[in-house]
């Protein structure tokens, strides 16, 4: 058994999370026999559907998930991360089941039984592969995080929103919570094609309140933020270390200033957001429409947000480094030394290795941010 870190017991919400941070196994395919029995597939999903069934509580988990939803709803600021605890529970308890890691092939006999019991266990693995919840889940359980987001979340919300209010408490948010937590809300990595993740992380900023309501001239919106003296200041602040000195995306300065220059505007009049649910762009809530002889300067202050390399670049490094500390499952370069690995055998990591890697990072964050 290992021994605790410290005295102070982690609450069984910590505990839960440690434990979904763990990388969950493979789903190989079965490939190669053209006529292929259940018998001959190793570890087949109706055989693991079997030995499941011979215990109790496997079979008590599976029926659960069963009858799980396959998505997490997007719960507003204000609110818990909506995660239905249940599920989680029953999806740990099938971790160490064949279950997991069990294969169908398209010429099998009975292949929809097979895939149904496929796909109900890929649904319950992906409860847990958001890492925007993820951050959200942090945020929530330290206690400085969890005021500041609720009191922007409760100023933004509801039809009757007042806009000067939301982005006080959204500059306050930004201003006061740590680092880790504020970057990691607004800049989590969400896996390709996973609207749900992208639409936490564009909500993040409660854009249906913060954003004006209808997109005013770029111009406009700048002439606004010189007329207050902090909004000045970050928007230069902003230009200065974000401005790219070649189209790879080198800095002036760091990436981390820049980063921390692109936080420190949200909350003011150029308060810039994620575009879609399905990318990483962002932009301003502004147009050049009508900008009449100003229109290229007005499409030059459009375009050092959304066409800007070094702030493209200097956001996705930083969803590089979340999607790392939490997952080792997504394509990354380190599949190049992988390759490498299996080429030349004297080079092979042990199997503990990456697990042991992926496990410890999680919790060293957890642990320090706690």
């Amino acid at each position: 058994m290992v021994r605790p870190l410290s005295p102070r017991p982690l609450p069984p919400v910590v505990l839960m999370l440690l434990l979904l941070l763990l990388p969950p196994s493979p789903l190989p395919l079965a490939a190669g026999d053209p006529h292929p029995t259940e018998s001959r597939l190793m570890n087949s999903c109706l055989q693991a559907r079997r030995k499941c069934q011979a215990d109790p509580t496997c079979s008590a988990a599976y029926h659960h998930l069963d009858s799980c939803t396959s998505s997490v709803s997007t719960p507003l600021p204000s609110e818990e991360p909506s995660v239905p605890a249940d599920c989680l529970e029953a999806a740990q308890q099938l971790r160490n089941s064949s279950l997991i890691g069990c294969m169908c092939h398209r010429r099998m006999k009975n292949q929809v039984a097979c895939l149904d019991i496929y796909w109900t266990v890929h649904r319950a693995r992906s409860l847990d592969s958001d890492l925007c919840l993820k951050f959200a889940m942090l945020c929530t359980l330290n206690d400085k995080c969890d005021r500041l987001r609720k009191a922007y979340g409760e100023a933004c919300s509801g039809p009757h929103c007042q806009r000067h209010v939301c982005l006080r408490q959204l500059l306050t948010f930004f201003e006061k919570a740590a680092e880790p937590h504020a970057q990691g809300l607004l800049l989590c990595p969400c896996a390709p094609n996973d609207r749900g993740c992208g639409e936490r992380r564009r909500n993040t900023i409660a854009p249906s309140c913060a954003l004006p309501p209808v997109a005013p001239n770029c111009l406009e919106l700048r002439r606004l933020c010189f007329s207050d003296p902090l909004c000045r200041s970050r928007l230069v602040d902003f230009q200065t270390h974000c401005h790219p000195m070649d189209i790879l995306g080198t800095c002036a300065t760091e990436q981390s200033r820049c980063l921390r220059a692109y936080l420190g505007l949200i909350g003011t009049a150029m308060t810039p957001n994620f575009v879609s649910n399905v990318n990483t762009s962002v932009a301003l809530s502004c147009t050049c429409r009508g900008s009449g002889n100003l229109q290229e300067e007005c499409e030059q202050l459009e375009g050092f947000f959304s066409h800007n390399p070094c702030l493209t670049e200097a956001i996705a490094a930083k969803m590089r480094f979340h999607s790392h500390l939490f997952s080792q499952d997504w394509p990354h370069p380190t599949f190049a030394v992988t390759a490498h690995q299996n080429e030349n055998p004297a080079v092979r990591p042990q199997p503990w290795v990456p697990s042991l890697f992926s496990c410890t990072l999680p919790l060293i964050l957890l642990l320090s941010l706690w």
